[in-house]
């Protein structure tokens, strides 16, 4: 039942190991509607009850197993005031044209958006690695030297508008269930309270 992720986020204690099991148990569709029906409120208590619950890394992003520059969508919601509804597509590099990013296992990626906000704010490349004991940062201090071909061109996060979006900002990523995982985002080293989750499409 859509908003039941909002009702058990409301909870006075929020249960993780609880949300995990009830949207494992949801086909994609499902599993999609409602993490991106939560507000602010929800998705700042998810990302504060998430630390600690589940170890994520970057090949529970992408599985090694999948061929390198082949994209993984992750439909995302943010609590920004506007264009809210986004997904985050992710690749693992070619060793090709980056053996070092291959090695550590980065990951490479981009913000999907309209093309209207693509065209006038950016894509908002990045790249994404392992944080820390059981977290990913989203890097948007790097962004990767190659794309997949049907990918936007590959722009600097300083140019544009990107400037006011994505310059200087890093996301960390908590997991929260198989498919699901939720992030906070902060500049230059500074939290911003800006949440936002995201869900695997497939």
């Amino acid at each position: 039942m859509v908003d039941r992720l909002r009702q058990m986020l409301r909870e006075s204690e929020v249960d993780v190991p609880a949300i995990e099991a009830y949207l494992d148990g949801l086909d994609g569709d499902a599993r999609i509607a409602e993490v991106t029906g939560l507000g602010r409120r929800e998705q700042r208590r998810l990302y504060a009850a998430a630390e600690g619950h589940r170890v994520l890394r970057v090949s529970d992003l992408v599985p090694t197993s999948t061929a390198p520059l082949t994209e993984v969508v992750f439909e995302g919601c943010n609590t920004l005031p506007a264009f809210t509804r986004f997904a985050k597509v992710l690749c693992r590099p070619d060793s090709a044209s980056d053996p070092e990013a291959a090695a550590a296992g980065e990951l490479w990626g981009y913000n999907r958006n309209s093309n209207f906000v693509e065209t006038v704010v950016g894509p908002g490349f990045f790249v994404a690695a392992d944080h820390g004991e059981s977290e990913v940062l989203v890097d948007y201090l790097r962004v990767p030297p190659r794309r997949p071909d049907h990918w936007p061109p590959i722009r600097e996060n300083h140019t544009r508008l990107s400037f006011f979006v994505y310059n200087g900002t890093q996301d960390v990523l908590r997991g929260v269930s198989e498919h699901v995982s939720i992030g906070r985002a902060s500049r230059r080293g500074r939290l911003m309270n800006i949440w936002f989750v995201l869900c695997r499409a497939d």
